[in-house]
Formats: structure tokens, C-alpha cells, sequence
């Protein structure tokens, strides 16, 4: 590894939540540097789940990104000119990033509607167990049970 490791940022709250969870996931929702526009899409998201779910928005965005959270991953390493897909434990920061990225994708991949009711209908889901985010967690979560056999790899170097 080369030079010094670039130092952790601190995150400022949202200004409406007054929450670091909720400021990263509109960092990650935001494309072109247009942050008025992520948070736009968010708030709205959240007054939709307000209003057609009548409950608790917040409540609602941290049993999905609980839910979504993935506990192990598999990780590619090359040993001996193979490469094996070898599972490893998801760090608390790493498994946030993780949750907050799927849910977003998730998000995008349907289709037929605003941005902001995909948002909405699929926080609902993840938050209920369902939808394509905690899809992609079971996903990889059999591929870390498949591949078990080479977690004493993951000890190596």
C-alpha cells in the first residue's frame, strides 16, 4: 500500500432528520453533485411512507436498512493461479454502505414511476422482508454459504 490512508470524513446530519444514516443515504442517492435534488426525492419518499403507510418514515427507513444489512460477503482472491470466491465477515461501516447501495439499486431497477414512489415502495418492502434489496442479500448470503470451504482462506496473509 502506498502513501498514508486518507482519513475518515465526518458527515453532517440531514438538516431535516437531524441524521448521519439519513445524510449518506442521500450522499449515495445524489448524481452530478445536485444534493437538492437527492433530498428532495428522499423527503418526498418519506412523506409518501408517512401518509399511505401512517406510520413513522424513520421507523420505517431503519427496519429496512436493518433488514437489508448483510452479515457475511464474498470477497475474489487468486491462490495458487485459481481464483476462489472466499466469504468473509461484513464490518458494521462496510455492511451500512453496503444496505444503503442495494436499497438505492433496488430502487432505480423499477420502472413506470418517479423516482420517489420507487424509493418509497421499496424501503416499505425491505422493511417487511421483501422486495429486490433483501433479495440481493440472500443472494449473497448463499454464495458465502456455497463457498464455505474456503473460508480458511480468508485467514491467510
Amino acid at each position: 500500500m502506498r502513501g498514508k490512508k486518507a482519513p475518515k470524513r465526518e458527515i453532517a446530519p440531514d438538516p431535516k432528520y437531524k441524521s448521519v444514516t439519513i445524510a449518506k443515504f442521500i450522499n449515495y442517492l445524489m448524481r452530478k453533485g445536485k444534493k437538492s435534488v437527492a433530498q428532495k426525492i428522499v423527503y418526498k419518499a418519506f412523506d409518501i411512507l408517512a401518509e399511505k403507510y401512517k406510520r413513522d418514515p424513520l421507523e420505517i427507513f431503519d427496519q429496512a436498512v436493518r433488514n437489508v444489512t448483510p452479515q457475511v460477503e464474498v470477497k475474489s482472491r487468486r491462490i495458487g493461479g485459481a481464483n476462489y470466491q472466499i466469504p468473509y465477515q461484513v464490518r458494521t461501516d462496510r455492511g451500512l454502505i453496503l444496505a444503503l447501495r442495494w436499497l438505492i439499486q433496488a430502487a432505480k431497477t423499477r420502472k413506470g414511476q418517479p423516482m420517489k414512489e420507487r424509493l418509497a415502495l421499496e424501503l416499505m418492502e425491505a422493511a417487511q422482508n421483501q422486495g429486490a434489496a433483501i433479495k440481493k442479500k440472500e443472494d449473497v448470503f448463499r454464495m458465502a454459504c456455497a463457498n464455505r470451504a474456503f473460508a480458511h482462506f480468508a485467514r491467510w496473509g
